[in-house]
């Protein structure tokens, strides 16, 4: 068995419908797509989790679904069930390849049981307890206002703005709970469009996967109170310029270090030195990768890239 994640063939990465505040410059223009840069940053991120141990599936790209390049909306697994989202009408057409691609993979495929907007494990990010006890972790379900994208007229240049929304709505929260029973599930409003995914904003990372880095300006004042009160000293807040490079925005592997298992965090490229300090005096190992293309161009970093399906 071996971890294992998927990712999306970017050869036809590009913006088509400009669905988030990373995907269009200030005056509104869908934003161009340099894809030899692209292609070249996925090939590392893709060969860095590959050295690191991890098993990658890619899914075949397709033309009219560039989208597939951030499978992390697909869905989430637990246990030998994998739950497919429901996802925003400009992706809702990726279901079906996810569905096939983890079907191969041997794991149950199933549908959410209701049909509020939900966007998998973008939305749903499970954290451990210190004892390493599996059934005392707990899973942050993280929601925000679902609106109809549209422009808006405001006083300034230019004269209006888009209103994006959230990508998961609270009302899917009863069904998550009885999916994922006896764990705790724990909800947290999204207030910042930039951070339109609870992983823009919260990533897990630690031996047990036990600490919780933070990008607290994305959260609602009583989300932010709540995690304080629930984590204490195992929450990591990230200053507002590594919030905006999508620092939360990590994932963590397991790999061989000198014959011994250690933790390591694939983290996005250009983040602070202190916060890449603050990670290793914390036993993990920070691990920079460069995936900038589809952060400004797409508003997605490491973990976005990838669907973890764990060990397989």
């Amino acid at each position: 068995m071996a971890r294992t994640v998927l990712l999306g063939d970017p050869s036809f990465f590009r913006v088509k419908s400009g669905s988030n505040p990373h995907t269009r410059d200030w005056l509104g223009r869908r934003k161009r797509v340099d894809l030899s840069n692209a292609i070249a940053q996925w090939g590392h991120l893709k060969s860095a989790l590959e050295q690191h141990g991890v098993r990658v599936h890619v899914i075949p790209p397709d033309p009219e679904l560039p989208g597939l390049v951030f499978p992390a909306n697909a869905g989430f697994r637990f246990g030998g069930r994998f739950v497919l989202s429901n996802l925003n009408p400009a992706r809702a057409a990726e279901k079906q390849p996810y569905r096939r691609a983890v079907s191969a993979l041997g794991l149950a495929v199933q549908d959410l049981p209701v049909h509020y907007p939900f966007e998998g494990e973008a939305d749903f990010i499970p954290v451990g307890h210190p004892s390493g006890d599996p059934a005392r972790a707990v899973v942050l379900f993280t929601y925000g206002q679902i609106e109809q994208p549209r422009w808006v007229f405001r006083a300034g240049f230019p004269p209006y703005r888009r209103v994006y929304g959230f990508r998961s709505d609270y009302r899917a929260l009863p069904a998550l709970r009885s999916i994922v029973h006896p764990l705790e599930v724990m909800l947290l409003e999204l207030v910042d469009e930039r951070h339109y995914h609870g992983d823009t904003v919260l990533c897990t990372f630690g031996p047990r996967n036990e600490y919780l880095m933070a990008s607290l300006e994305g959260l609602a004042p009583e989300s932010t109170r709540a995690l304080q009160a629930r984590f204490g000293d195992r929450l990591l807040p990230v200053s507002p310029e590594d919030g905006r490079g999508f620092a939360a925005n990590s994932f963590q592997v397991m790999a061989e270090y000198h014959g011994a298992p250690v933790p390591v965090l694939l983290m996005p490229d250009g983040l602070s030195l202190d916060l890449y300090e603050q990670v290793r005096a914390r036993g993990v190992i920070p691990f920079p990768v460069d995936v900038s293309e589809f952060l400004s161009k797409g508003g997605g970093a490491v973990k976005c890239m990838l669907l973890d399906l764990g060990d397989l």
